[in-house]
């Protein structure tokens, strides 16, 4: 990734709460080679990303075709599924998306915008969401609604 979008997702990370734990898990991109079909690189990085994933968490999607909240919506959910006690993985697809089997497999679809976005800058974007929703959920001035 480019440093801003290091810089951007790290920024809003470190403004978190200590007791809020995010691990960013990068999942190496499949090499795309002449002849190979999209739905080949798809199945090999869910593959990837199955077996990174924690076992007993909650999958969230993030995807244009997602559901689309507010910033009070997604902290209300966001404390929701914290009080349920499972990790929560964000998952993010690569420039081709994600394979249908791990969209299946979401508890949640959400979309950040119907906007096509790069995946990096979703990062930023998602990192910067949860940190404004907990300052929601902590009761902190930090949303001006």
């Amino acid at each position: 990734m480019p440093d801003w979008i290091r810089i951007g997702y790290f920024e809003y990370i470190k403004r978190l709460p200590r007791e809020v734990i995010v691990n960013l898990i990068e999942i190496k991109p499949e090499k795309r080679a002449s002849g190979r079909q999209t739905e080949q690189i798809l199945l090999a990085e869910y593959q990837r990303i199955r077996a990174a994933l924690p076992s007993e968490c909650r999958i969230v999607v993030l995807d244009e075709k997602g559901q689309q909240w507010t910033t009070v919506k997604f902290a209300q959910v966001l404390k929701q599924w914290t009080t349920d006690g499972n990790k929560i993985a964000f998952i993010i697809g690569g420039a081709d998306g994600l394979h249908e089997t791990i969209k299946n497999s979401a508890s949640e679809t959400i979309a950040l915008s119907k906007l096509t976005l790069p995946h990096g800058l979703v990062r930023v974007l998602l990192a910067e969401q949860l940190y404004r929703a907990v300052s929601i959920i902590k009761g902190h001035p930090y949303h001006r609604a």
